[in-house]
């Protein structure tokens, strides 16, 4: 018998997702200036309106106002219309410095073990299939890609609709056959804000946007093969929708959680990304949990993998590690076999975490928009500033340097421990 499983994905103007965005800009501001810094950045968005806090421990100086307002900018709120623009919302600014309590357990030299520690307790997990390309849940892979198109359309095409605001959710229903493998797309809701249409009704005015989306949105995202005549479509169900973004809806860090991981497929150890340096295992031992994953379904040790890793604040080595294939495992073992060879592969202390996926440099704010996972490996070339404090006849002198920098970014998504995985295997 089928059955059904749906995902969601929200917009950059999603008021949640601007909150992301922000704090993960002020977090790469940082790291460009300063690698070591402490940062844990929390952003709320409303009418007119964002306030920062949290708590930050660095050497670097940043304008946060001014980060903050371009990233705004550069998402597309700069209309009054939207009743929240970046040249003219308010910006709150609440931030100390990072516990000493916490930070002795998690710099290099004063945790339990001598390492760097975990950044706090906690269990993580990264998941991949091979359903899709990406080795990401379809339900999912295809939200993001609805939003993402609407994006796309409203700041590079806006020839083909032109009456687009930022805030926007897509929601896909995919039917599976009783094997697991999917069968066709059930349901696909898509809800877009939208200029006034002052000469149309509102039926009138939805009939158009229906008519765009199912023209230039879904078919350059949804495979038509996996649409039939049963296709259920919800555009803009709720009717019209003018108000919208911060204004219709106050915004937070961290409130899209399963939207920025696996859509709801395999599990999520409730905490947030955006805003966190990476000495935060929520943020580092997720990406390397689903470098794990990519890796073993990739190499063709099954074709579902759920991998969990488990942290005590101030300690470095995970208390646990566990590997689950859900009955599709390629190889002769165990579950809790797989489990122990991928313990010898890969290092999962804090430290060696951030070293091997390159996490100190400032790569995070393209993760706070479409998903931390499941987007494709890049490199970039990026502008770090070098601050030197020098202390002359009494005084202390900063002098700044520019270094560009080729910087990787989403490496938790490449396919680089494939051989070493089949090595391993004997494959």
């Amino acid at each position: 018998m089928t059955y059904l499983f749906t995902s969601e994905s929200v917009s950059e103007g999603h008021p949640d997702k601007i909150a992301d965005q922000i704090s993960d800009s002020i977090l790469d501001a940082m790291l460009a200036q300063d690698p070591s810094s402490r940062v844990a950045c929390e952003t709320m968005v409303t009418t007119g309106l964002a306030v920062i806090a949290g708590e930050i421990t660095t050497k670097a100086y940043v304008e946060i106002p001014d980060i903050v307002r371009e990233t705004i900018d550069k998402i597309g709120y700069n209309k009054e219309d939207y009743y929240f623009a970046a040249h003219s919302c308010g910006v709150q600014v609440a931030l100390h410095s990072q516990s000493p309590d916490i930070a002795q357990g998690v710099n290099v030299g004063e945790g339990v073990d001598k390492d760097q520690g975990a950044g706090d307790q906690g269990m993580m997990f990264g998941y991949a299939t091979k359903e899709t390309p990406s080795y990401m849940p379809m339900a999912l892979a295809f939200s993001h890609g609805l939003v993402k198109r609407l994006a796309e359309i409203r700041k590079t095409q806006p020839e083909l609709i032109g009456y687009l605001r930022p805030d926007a959710k897509a929601q896909v229903t995919i039917e599976y056959n009783e094997d697991n493998t999917p069968k066709r797309v059930h349901t696909i809701v898509v809800s877009t804000q939208h200029d006034e249409f002052p000469n149309k009704s509102n039926d009138d005015a939805l009939a158009q946007i229906a008519e765009d989306v199912k023209k230039h949105v879904i078919p350059a995202v949804i495979p038509n093969a996996l649409i039939d005549e049963n296709t259920i479509f919800h555009i803009n169900p709720t009717g019209k929708f003018v108000i919208g973004g911060p204004h219709g809806d106050a915004g937070l860090t961290g409130r899209k959680i399963i939207v920025d991981t696996y859509g709801g497929k395999g599990a999520h150890g409730g905490g947030a990304f955006s805003g966190k340096d990476p000495s935060k295992v929520d943020r580092s031992a997720a990406y390397a949990s689903r470098h794990i994953a990519k890796n073993l379904v990739a190499a063709g040790i099954a074709d579902e993998c759920l991998v969990q890793v488990a942290y005590a604040i101030g300690v470095s080595t995970p208390v646990s590690l566990n590997v689950q294939t859900y009955g599709t495992a390629k190889v002769d073992k165990t579950d809790a076999e797989i489990s122990n060879i991928v313990n010898e592969i890969f290092d999962m202390r804090p430290k060696a975490i951030v070293d091997r996926l390159g996490l100190t440099n400032p790569i995070f704010t393209p993760t706070a928009a479409y998903g931390h996972m499941g987007q494709e490996p890049y490199t970039k070339e990026v502008e770090l500033e070098i601050r030197n404090i020098e202390e002359k006849d009494g005084k202390k002198i900063t002098t700044t340097s520019i270094e560009k920098k080729e910087v990787e970014f989403f490496t938790w998504e490449k396919l680089d421990y494939v051989d070493k995985i089949k090595s391993a295997f004997g494959l």
